[in-house]
C-alpha cells in the first residue's frame, strides 16, 4: 500500500489466512500474522505493510463488529464463561509521531464509492490518544472451544457479532464424550440465516472435497450436513483438527457475478451416495 485507507461507512474484520504484516494506524501499530482477526472500526486511518505475500478474508460491516453480548457484563468486560478474554486481545502500540510534510494519499470509502484526499501532513503525526475506540487484534488459536457430552450447537463457536450477522470460529477441539455420541454434526436446515464457511486449514471431518480456502454457502431453508459415509467414519474419533470461519447472515446473501465464475457446480451433488 503506497497510500492510506479509511472506511467511512463500516467496520472491517480482517482474518489473516497466511503471511504476516505490520498493521499501522493513526492510533499505533500491531504486528499481525497467520490466524489473526483484526477489528478495524470505521474512521480509523490505516496502512498494511506485508512482510511477504499475505492472504486475507475481509468482512465489511455497516454496523459495529463487537464481542458477543452474552459474553459481556454491563460494563463491557468479557465474562468468565467467554471462550476468550481481554488477555488474548492485542491493542495498538503508539509509536513516535511522524512529523513529515508532503503529499499523503488517503483513500476513503463512502456510500457512493472511493474519495481520495491529499494530506499535507503525515496522518500518523500523533503524540497520544484517549478513549475506547481503537483497532484490536485476536488470534483464532486463542479461541477456547466449548465442548460437551453431546454435539454442541453452532452458537458455542460464536466469536463476534455484527449488524445482521454473526462470526464463528471452528477450531481444534475434543469431540462429544458421551459413549453413544456420534461426532459428526447432524443434518440441519437453517430457517433464519444463510451460512457461509471459509475453510482455513485442517481436516474437515463432516465433508470431503474441501480444500484450504474453499468457501461454501448454504442458503436458509436448504438441508445440509455430513456427506455420505462421514457419520460412520467419525465414530470413535476423539478430536478434530480444523480451522474455519463461519459467517451466518440473517438476511439472504446476494452472490456477485465474480463469485459465480468460481462456482463448483458439482458441490450440491456431493451428498449423493
Amino acid at each position: 500500500m503506497d497510500y492510506f485507507y479509511r472506511n467511512g461507512i463500516g467496520d472491517e474484520l480482517l482474518y489473516i489466512q497466511s503471511g504476516s504484516a505490520i498493521f499501522k494506524s493513526n492510533l499505533g501499530m500491531i504486528k499481525i500474522s497467520q490466524g489473526d482477526y483484526v477489528v478495524i472500526p470505521r474512521g480509523i486511518i490505516w496502512q498494511l505493510i506485508p512482510n511477504k505475500e499475505i492472504k486475507i478474508l475481509i468482512i465489511d460491516s455497516l454496523g459495529p463488529i463487537e464481542t458477543p453480548n452474552r459474553y459481556r457484563n454491563n460494563f463491557g468486560q468479557l465474562l468468565e464463561h467467554s471462550p476468550y478474554c481481554e488477555r488474548d486481545i492485542r491493542t495498538p502500540i503508539l509509536e513516535e509521531a511522524i512529523d513529515k510534510s508532503g503529499e499523503f494519499m488517503i483513500k476513503t470509502k463512502t456510500s457512493i464509492g472511493m474519495q481520495e484526499y491529499i494530506y499535507a501532513s503525515h496522518p500518523f503525526d500523533l503524540v497520544g490518544w484517549d478513549g475506547y475506540y481503537f483497532p484490536w487484534c485476536f488470534n483464532i488459536d486463542d479461541f477456547e472451544p466449548i465442548v460437551g457430552s453431546i454435539h454442541q450447537p453452532p452458537p458455542v463457536h460464536q466469536t463476534f457479532q455484527g449488524k445482521g450477522f454473526v462470526i464463528c470460529s471452528f477450531v481444534p477441539r475434543l469431540f462429544d464424550f458421551h459413549p453413544e455420541s456420534i461426532p459428526a454434526p447432524y443434518p440441519h436446515s437453517n430457517i433464519d440465516s444463510d451460512e457461509i464457511i471459509y475453510y482455513s486449514k485442517g481436516n474437515f471431518m463432516s465433508r470431503t472435497g474441501i480444500q484450504s480456502e474453499s468457501i461454501t454457502l448454504h442458503p436458509m431453508g436448504l438441508t445440509h450436513g455430513p456427506q455420505p459415509g462421514r457419520y460412520k467414519s467419525s465414530m470413535g474419533k476423539k478430536s478434530t483438527d480444523e480451522l474455519a470461519v463461519m459467517i451466518d447472515t440473517f438476511k439472504p446473501v446476494k452472490i456477485t457475478e465474480a463469485s459465480k465464475l468460481i462456482d463448483d457446480e458439482e458441490y450440491p451433488f456431493s451428498w449423493n451416495d
